[in-house]
Order: C-alpha cells, then structure tokens, then sequence
C-alpha cells in the first residue's frame, strides 16, 4: 500500500477532534495535524435528552472547517464517529442527517463496545502489546457521558463495562446541588463510588490489577498540573493522591488561568480526578500510566486494522471470543458441550465455505452464537432459549455492533425457535440481516443435535460437498442412534437457505 493521508474525527461528547495522519505500510501512522473544537453536545443530551439546534449548527461549522483542513493535506479517507451524546440523543437520527445534508461528512453512531474496542487497539499499536506490557492492568477511558473500564488477562481482553459516570454528566446532574467546591468534591466522590465500589464487588474483588492504563484528553489536562509537583507520565498511587488535591483546592477558574487549559475542559478537572482516585482506591493498582493515547488514535488504529496494514502480531477477534467466553462463564454453560457444538460448527462452515457467501466476521459470529446457545438455562432451565436471547442483547460484547449482536441473538434464540417468514421478521428481527440470520441458525441447528446426549460422541468429522449434498463422515464406535435420529428432523432450514442436503453417516458402529 502506498503512503496514504487520512483524517480521523471524533464527534464527541464536549468537543469535536480531527487529527490528519500519513499511513505508511512499513512505519504506520505518523501524526501531521491536529484540530479541536469545544461545543458541549453531552449538557444537551444529558440535561434536556435532545442537542439542540444551536449545537447542530456549531458542530456543521466545525465540520465545516474540519473539511477545508482536510482538502489542504489532500486527505483520500476519512472516519468520522460519535459516541454517547449524539447515540443517546432522542433526535440522533435528525442530527445526523444534517450532518451529512450541510457537509458531506457521514458520521457513523458507535456502540459502547466498538468504542472500546477503539480505544484498545489504539493503546494495542502504541505499546506492541507485550504480555508484560498489559499484564495485570486496567484500561480506563473517562469520556465526557461515560467511563469505560477493561481488565486485562496477559494479552487478551477478559472483561469490559461502561459506567454512565462521565464527567460532563457528573459536572452537570450535580451543578443544581449549588454546593462550594469542597462540598462539590464530597457529593461527587460519594456519587462516584458507589458505581465503581458496584463494579469492584462484581468484577475485580479476584483481579490483581498493578496499574491503570489511562487513555483519552482528560489524564492530559490532569497532567498538566503534574511537571510542578514532580510528575511525569507513570503517576504512583502517592503522586496521584497529592494530584488529586491540588485539583480539589484549584478552581476551574485558576486551572483555566495558570496551566493553559480552556475553561470548560478545566471544569471538568474535579470530576476526572475523583474518578480517577476512586477507582486506583477500588482496585488498589499501584500507578496510573499515560500514554498519550486519544480516541483519534483509536480510529486510524482500527482503519488500519480493517485494512490490514496494522504492524502489529495480533488477532483481535481473539479479544471478542473472550469477551464472550467471559459471559459463557459467568452463567456456568456446559462448557465441553459448548466446545464441542462450537467446533462442529466452525467445521461444517469451513466445508462449503466456497459456496454459502460468508467470510470472516460471520464466522466469528457464528463462533460466538455456539459459545452463548445455552447461557439462559443458568437462569431457567425451560425458559433457556429465549432468556439466553436476552441476556446477549442486554450484555454488551467486547468489539460488536449492536446489529451483530443483535444477530448473534437471533441465531440463538431460532436455534430452537420457528424462523419467521421474511415479512415478519422485519419486525420480530428489526435490523438484523435476516438471510445471515437464516444461515448461521441453520449451521447451528445441526451442531447442536450432533451432541444431542451431551456426551461427544460426535468429534471428528470428514466432510464431502459433491451435487448439492454435504456428507458428514463420522469415525466412530460410540452409538449415535440419538443424533443420527434427531439431525434428520434439523436439516430442513439448511436445505432451504443453502439449497444444500446434509447427510450423517457413521462410518464404524458397534
């Protein structure tokens, strides 16, 4: 690939960023350019759950002059995302299209989890993602709507949550207490800590978090106040404390004043610095380490990655299965039933794979749907598919589109439910593609009933796809009665969507 220029832009919750990079295929991503703009999108939608109309006009110019900066440096590709503010704005969808009608920019509405997942592969590109590097540590991510917090196990993700505890909607829920700056600090540490003592006690009373990996613009207006008291980019849990009080004792007023910080970002100091110290008192990490890591890094990371000009070793959708293998844990699946339903999966998609159209990221979300099939039954044992279907859309999942899954809970929940006609499940499965919805069921459908007795029987299968007939080979002296029985009352979908016959055969018996 040649040298490219590309332009990053984050529509976020208190300002609007762009940072212009040139991609080189054997360096990466050098930083040429960087732009920002306050306008408060979060005190719109947080206060009165709608931006208003003076927002959409300021955040038009400052896309406006977005583009005229990007035309100078004859940018060829752009990604332009918002997050909490405009995804939670009850006019979202008005926004964006005026977006779009008075500059040209399309700006796509990023889930929680791609957010994150963002941010991670941003930190992933800048520190090689060494196990040492990551391990026992904590990615933290204060935005103005919400933070966002993921635990590290040596080089893979194992848990992520979102905590709606941003310091604009901190600053703003808690400006109508009226209280002096000593009293505001107590209000919000009690506010604060109880979200994060909550995630404490349900995610990392059994971690050994040593640091907090610290992400985003607001560790760098905290940093600021640093050099004067001795501290540079790895801050100790001591450092840190001393930080802390400086923050409490300085107004916005002074911030503002003394360390170069615009005014609004300085009223948000207070905020970032009680989370902050809530969650190193919470996890008792050792130190705060910063990396100078922004959600624009986040961007061209994920660009890259997409493209696959990323220069790093790393397969995240590694990351996506133990976000989802997390969950699978955490509602006790059978799990040699689970590996071996996904297994028997996977490999009847890699069979045919020449001819049913799926690629890489179905897959993946076959993978994750074999891994999740059973999870509701911790909850209800009758009830399991369909509680196992809302458990997926109500948890979120590491590196997923809401559409995926969205997706992902459809193929569950049809595993074992009747597949709607194609009229109905417009409404039944709103936005989730309903052909790859179809497909997938019908793969997982069939993996399911091969450990129909739970006891993998069914392990190691060859596979023949010859005139419309795919034969499944089993070597095998076990007695498959029951699956061989109950997989011939499963293959209707499949013949349907594939136009293709699945045949069992057992090549040894008892």
């Amino acid at each position: 690939m040649a040298n490219r220029i590309f332009a990053a832009i984050d529509v976020g919750s208190n300002e609007l960023s762009m940072k212009i990079y040139e991609i080189t295929p054997k360096k990466g991503p050098r930083e040429l350019d960087y732009v920002n703009s306050t306008v408060e999108l979060g005190s719109d939608t947080y206060n009165s759950g709608k931006i208003t109309e003076e927002s959409i006009v300021k955040v038009c110019d400052i896309l406006n002059r977005f583009k005229r900066k990007m035309k100078e440096y004859d940018v060829r590709d752009y990604r332009a995302y918002a997050s909490s503010a405009v995804r939670e704005a009850e006019n979202s969808i008005m926004v964006l299209e005026r977006i779009k009608q008075h500059t040209g920019i399309e700006v796509v509405v990023l889930s929680n989890s791609e957010q994150r997942f963002m941010n991670y592969k941003a930190y992933a590109a800048k520190s090689g993602m060494t196990e040492d590097g990551i391990k026992n540590r904590a990615l933290l991510d204060i935005g103005a709507g919400s933070v966002q917090i993921s635990i590290f196990d040596r080089q893979n993700l194992i848990q992520t949550q979102n905590l709606p505890i941003g310091a604009v909607r901190i600053r703003d829920y808690l400006a109508k207490y009226g209280a002096d700056t000593v009293a505001l600090e107590n209000i919000m540490e009690e506010y604060v800590s109880n979200f994060i003592e909550e995630f404490r006690n349900l995610f990392i009373n059994d971690k050994d978090i040593k640091s907090i990996i610290a992400i985003g613009d607001g560790i760098v207006n905290l940093k600021k106040v640093g050099p004067e008291l001795g501290i540079d980019n790895n801050i100790t849990r001591d450092q840190f404390r001393v930080l802390y009080h400086k923050v409490v004792e300085t107004t916005p007023e002074v911030l503002s004043e003394k360390y170069g910080i615009p005014y609004e970002r300085a009223t948000l100091m207070l905020p970032m610095a009680i989370i902050y110290q809530s969650f190193l008192d919470n996890s008792r990490a050792e130190d705060i380490l910063t990396p100078d890591v922004t959600f624009c890094d986040g961007i061209v990371a994920d660009y890259m990655d997409k493209k696959g000009t990323l220069l790093i070793n790393k397969d995240f959708d590694e990351d996506i299965i133990a976000s989802a293998n997390s969950i699978a844990k955490k509602y006790k699946v059978n799990r040699k039933h689970t590996q071996n339903v996904t297994q028997n999966a996977l490999d009847i998609f890699d069979a045919f794979k020449s001819s049913h159209g799926l690629g890489k990221r179905e897959r993946l979300q076959l993978q994750i749907a074999s891994m999740l099939h059973s999870c509701g039954k911790f909850v209800n044992m009758n009830e399991g598919t369909k509680i196992s279907y809302y458990i997926i859309m109500s948890t979120e999942i590491l590196g997923l589109s809401h559409k995926e899954r969205e997706e992902i809970a459809n193929i569950v929940r049809y595993n074992h439910y009747y597949l709607p006609s194609q009229t109905k499940a417009q409404v039944s499965l709103m936005t989730a593609d309903y052909m790859k919805v179809a497909k997938l069921t019908s793969i997982l459908r069939l993996a399911d009933v091969l450990d129909k007795s739970h006891r993998q029987k069914i392990s190691d299968m060859k596979f023949t796809f010859k005139d419309n007939v795919l034969t499944m080979t089993v070597d095998t002296l076990n007695d498959i009665t029951l699956e061989t029985g109950v997989f011939k009352t499963k293959t209707e979908l499949f013949r349907k969507v594939f136009g293709v016959k699945p045949v069992l055969k057992q090549k040894r018996g008892l």
